[in-house]
């Protein structure tokens, strides 16, 4: 993915206009259940980030067995969220090397990843990227709306601790040093406005995603989150008319009116590998 518009010296990629997913929405409780799984979060959080691995790799990562990875990753696929790759080589290629090594990288001795039975081949697998939705709060039963809270618990735990994490470990020097853009501010819309800001802020994505084989050298993947909520009902008239406060990835929206329109989707994302 490209750099974040706005960081001095980041190259701005030429103007194109890819082919979006079309979006999915997210309907099934049974796959609902399957996604909010704290360790199959993890699991795609990893694929996601470092690219196609076996079980046996997210094991050792994560701090699993091989047996729970194994089952996990057939349970995710058996929902549309992973899927196999095509042979050990082609993953180590698409994942860029991180990760996805058929050999221990410390130790050089074999993985002892998963293998196709009757095919003595590793099964290596991938997340699918694609723009999933889910269904607005108000179409939601109890029982899924308590998955959803859950789900979105974990997820956006995970998103904070990756955030801690870079800021407490990082030695970076140069540009990525300062590659901390963010925005806290707020503004006044309908939910209809609330809605096309968000499809703009998506498309705003997919026009800087590009192929790896376009992907300049030094180009790293960048996490990018989304959070607009209204401001609690006892608390809707102050601040009005407050100024944005900077620039950069996040914005809160205060709303007007939160139940003159169509309610707006959630929505995750899956980066390609």
């Amino acid at each position: 993915m490209a750099q974040e518009p706005g960081i001095p010296g980041a190259e701005t990629p030429t103007v194109r206009t890819p082919t979006a997913p079309a979006p999915v929405e997210l309907s099934d409780l049974a796959a609902l259940k399957a996604l909010a799984q704290p360790r199959r979060q993890r699991m795609l959080q990893h694929l996601t980030l470092h690219g196609p691995a076996t079980s046996a790799t997210l094991a050792r990562a994560l701090g699993l067995n091989t047996g729970s990875t194994s089952y996990h990753l057939r349970e995710l696929a058996r929902y549309g969220f992973v899927e196999e790759t095509e042979t050990a080589t082609e993953a180590a290629t698409r994942g860029g090397g991180a990760g996805v090594a058929e050999r221990d990288a410390e130790t050089g001795t074999s993985t002892g990843a998963e293998r196709t039975p009757g095919h003595g081949r590793e099964r290596w697998w991938r997340a699918i990227p694609g723009d999933r939705r889910f269904p607005p709060r108000s179409r939601q039963s109890a029982e899924m709306r308590h998955v959803m809270d859950e789900l979105n618990h974990h997820a956006y735990a995970a998103d904070l601790e990756l955030f801690e994490q870079f800021q407490r470990d990082s030695a970076e020097t140069g540009p990525w040093a300062d590659a901390f853009p963010y925005s806290r501010g707020t503004i006044r819309l309908t939910p209809p406005e609330l809605q096309a800001f968000f499809e703009e802020y998506i498309a705003l994505l997919n026009r800087y995603k590009r192929p790896e084989a376009e992907t300049p050298a030094g180009a790293r993947t960048v996490l990018t989150r989304f959070l607009a909520f209204p401001t609690p009902i006892a608390d809707a008239g102050a601040g009005a008319g407050a100024d944005d406060e900077g620039t950069g990835a996040g914005v809160v929206a205060a709303l007007a009116s939160p139940a003159d329109a169509d309610p707006v989707h959630n929505r995750k994302e899956t980066e390609p590998s």
